[in-house]
């Protein structure tokens, strides 16, 4: 039995030295990646086999932008969940809703408003083609960004913080800041959402779908990846200010792997001076380094 027990321990200690080494080599390879950018870049990778987590400036503070519907939706989703709400229960639409100026698919399909749609639609529609104006909609039916804020904190998530809405981010460059989390924190979310901890289980599928279905960011987490990858995944984009800066460019999702395995990884690209095409470039290769690392 002592033999047994020797050789157990061995072969635990050589799997956990392996596993660091793996750990040490991928956090190096993000952290070259990043290397030289002129950006700052957070990003955070879980392996939902083994449970290991890299990051490279993974407790670091970003502006979440469009990330946070994925945190809106959840609140929304809770209430569906309750019985205070239904996914085919009619959400009148006034066309004051519908602001001009910024990024709504709504708008652009009814652009007169006065309409009832479906819950569902309006959340299908924030998630999967990042509507700001359906954002703010379901903000409006959950008693604002606080209440999401709030219900965040009680799912465990600390750090992290909701406090304006779309149009006021709008209004004000600075007021994007005050959305913000770390990478690691929109990771922990990830995966209480992909084990079943916060939704049930219709409401969690039909979230996935929404986030597999999205169309924002194609060059982002997806870019690198191998043709036909499932990614659920949720973007964020703050535009390009005057002087020539991304305030905010991420992407954050749970990609499945070809053995039918996941891995979340969570990437904020802030105030950046590279372009656009080379900030997704960046969320793409930290994106591939950790699904070349995943497959090995």
């Amino acid at each position: 039995m002592k033999r047994i027990s020797c050789i157990l321990l061995m072969l635990t200690g050589l799997l956990s030295l392996k596993l660091s080494a793996q750990t040490s080599s991928l956090q190096e390879k993000l952290a070259q990646i990043i290397k030289g950018k002129k950006a700052d870049v957070g990003v955070s990778v879980f392996f939902l086999g083994d449970r290991r987590s890299i990051s490279v400036n993974g407790d670091q503070h970003y502006p979440m932008q469009s990330v946070y519907k994925f945190h809106l939706a959840l609140a929304v989703l809770d209430q569906v969940d309750k019985g205070k709400m239904a996914l085919h229960q009619k959400i009148f639409v006034k066309k004051s809703d519908l602001l001009p100026n910024t990024w709504s698919p709504l708008r652009e399909k009814y652009p007169n408003g006065n309409v009832a749609l479906p819950l569902s639609e309006i959340i299908r529609i924030t998630i999967s083609e990042s509507d700001n104006n359906g954002c703010d909609i379901l903000f409006r039916l959950v008693g604002g960004p606080n209440k999401v804020h709030k219900y965040i904190v009680k799912l465990g998530i600390k750090d992290c913080a909701i406090a304006a809405t779309e149009e006021e981010m709008h209004k004000d460059d600075k007021v994007q800041f005050t959305n913000w989390t770390t990478p690691k924190a929109a990771n922990l979310l990830l995966e209480k959402f992909w084990n079943g901890q916060v939704l049930k289980k219709n409401t969690s599928a039909f979230l996935m779908k929404a986030m597999e279905e999205t169309v924002s960011g194609p060059n982002k987490i997806k870019g690198l990846l191998p043709s036909g990858t499932i990614v659920a995944h949720k973007t964020g984009y703050s535009g390009v200010n005057r002087d020539g800066l991304t305030a905010a460019t991420n992407d954050i999702g749970i990609v499945r792997l070809p053995n039918g395995k996941r891995i979340l990884i969570s990437v904020f690209v802030s105030m950046s001076k590279e372009t656009e095409k080379v900030n997704d470039l960046i969320i793409a290769e930290l994106a591939r380094a950790a699904w070349d690392e995943a497959i090995k």
